[in-house]
């Protein structure tokens, strides 16, 4: 799940490094010590930036330059963002067991996006043909990030280019580097008037069906300029995307215990589950049976290792009964539905989850949910996420749903 073939290129690192610098200290002058350049090389790389970004990012007065508007929003982003090459930093120097320069000043950004591709691709030959330049190229600057690490990257395998643990902690921390890039230009976009930024959501099953498209309906009536991306799939999948800055959220069952010490969980309503059926099942529009006679039905089962499993799981082991037998595992609501009307078999859903099947007659949810069914739904974000003006908004609106 990949989502920057798009995106621009990063800017130059040690001009980046030089205006947080300028920004810092508030002068050129004073930033040449720190970042061991000339007043000269400075102010070239610092208009080329501004170049680059097509923003003026600093004024000048008589105590110094100071941050303008655009360039104080942009640059809080470029903060942030090497702050995730610092941590690259840290993992070197915890793997070498020695301390090293800092090493965002000497990275390049081909590097970082050679060395992602490479991970993401699992060749050289791929990595060159998805970033447009030659093998040798990026077999050259893959040798050349290992040099200034001093450790061994990737290691040749039957399957092709095998990244190494550090490899692919870099990899991370250079996606999550580009995501708040990414985030600095977009508000910078938007404080121009030229766009109103975007939201990149996750979107697990009961949020597909009202959830979510309820929310973004009413986001597109504020932000008619915004870019929505939806992405479904397993929840492992939107989690690995999301802890690598290509998903800004999750929306969905919430996960007991967290499976993941960098995510925060926000817990927006409690929903339980209703027995389904086609309209014209016997059991249609009565309050479920005893669960002794439940567990007899040929049912329609929750995939393995997901809330609604568990709680599918858990329903039966309450009432002191093993889970049924005759089931049909399946995660798919438009197979579920399918099933549903050419059989008499059963599911345990979200009664918000075929609201609009049993609005139209084709299926009937039982009256009351299932006791102790209850599951906690809500929104995954990574830990110490910022988000933009227009992702507040649409956090705010899956709140009030």
């Amino acid at each position: 799940m990949s989502m920057r073939d798009t995106a621009p290129s990063p800017p130059n690192l040690r001009h980046l490094s030089a205006a947080l610098t300028i920004w810092k200290l508030g002068s050129i002058s004073r930033a040449t010590s720190s970042v061991h350049l000339s007043q000269s090389a400075i102010t070239q790389g610092l208009a080329k930036l501004e170049q680059e970004l097509d923003i003026l990012l600093f004024t000048r007065s008589s105590t110094g330059l100071h941050a303008t508007e655009a360039g104080e929003i942009f640059l809080r982003r470029a903060e942030r963002a090497v702050n995730w090459l610092t941590a690259i930093e840290q993992a070197t120097s915890l793997r070498s067991g020695r301390k090293t320069q800092p090493l965002y000043r000497r990275l390049t950004s081909t590097q970082l996006r050679t060395l992602l591709s490479v991970v993401e691709q699992g060749s050289y030959s791929r990595a060159a043909q998805h970033l447009g330049l030659t093998q040798p190229t990026v077999h050259r600057a893959i040798k050349e990030l290992e040099i200034v690490c001093n450790q061994e990257l990737f290691q040749r395998s039957p399957a092709g280019m095998e990244p190494s643990w550090l490899a692919r902690k870099m990899a991370r921390l250079t996606s999550l580097f580009l995501s708040e890039i990414r985030l600095g230009r977009e508000e910078v976009e938007e404080l121009k008037g030229l766009s109103a930024g975007s939201v990149r959501i996750g979107c697990l099953p009961l949020a597909r069906t009202k959830l979510v498209p309820h929310a973004v309906t009413h986001l597109l009536n504020e932000f008619p300029a915004a870019h929505i991306s939806i992405i479904d799939g397993p929840y492992e999948e939107q989690l690995h995307a999301l802890l690598h800055g290509q998903l800004d959220m999750i929306v969905g069952a919430l996960r007991h215990p967290s499976p993941s010490l960098e995510i925060e969980q926000q817990f927006l309503f409690r929903d339980s589950l209703h027995l389904v059926v086609r309209a014209s099942h016997p059991l249609a529009g009565r309050a479920a049976p005893p669960t002794a006679e439940l567990r007899n039905l040929g049912w329609i089962a929750p995939k393995h290792n997901t809330p609604a499993r568990e709680t599918f799981s858990r329903f039966f082991a309450d009432s002191g009964f093993d889970p049924p037998t005759q089931m049909i595992e399946c995660s798919s609501l438009v197979a579920i539905r399918s099933l549903l009307l050419d059989s008499d078999r059963v599911a345990l859903l979200p009664a918000r989850q075929v609201e609009l099947e049993v609005e139209m007659g084709i299926l009937a949810a039982s009256p009351q949910p299932l006791q102790g069914t209850g599951r906690d739904i809500g929104i995954t974000v990574r830990k110490n996420w910022q988000p933009t003006r227009l992702q507040k908004r649409f956090l705010a609106l899956l709140d009030n749903f």
